[in-house]
């Protein structure tokens, strides 16, 4: 299964609201996450995702979508899970900052 290297926040939303198989992964620290986060995500901050990878075994070979802030730090994420061999990581172009203003007004702006 090809897929591409980022997904927009709106195809996010969608696969959430379809009841779609995948993770949603925050990689941002987790004072970031305390302050605000989308409900579905789960937390592992892109600064210990090399000791935490065995973490996301369970998800291989399924849909990984990775998120931060404003999209930089989920591209090298989903990146270098790539090259671990996840090959369905991708990133959510825009970070929560795009989701907050285009998808969910209640998700605080950092």
């Amino acid at each position: 299964m090809s897929v591409p290297m980022e997904v927009t926040c709106r195809d996010v939303k969608d696969m959430l609201d379809r009841g779609d198989s995948f993770l949603l992964l925050d990689c941002r620290e987790r004072e970031e996450y305390t302050t605000a986060h989308i409900t579905a995500a789960e937390l592992l901050p892109m600064s210990e995702i090399v000791d935490r990878v065995g973490e996301l075994e369970p998800h291989r070979g399924k849909t990984i979508v990775v998120h931060c802030h404003h999209g930089g730090r989920s591209l090298r994420v989903a990146n270098w899970l790539r090259g671990q061999g996840y090959d369905t990581a991708c990133s959510m172009a825009g970070g929560i900052d795009d989701w907050s203003q285009t998808i969910d007004a209640t998700v605080p702006r950092y």
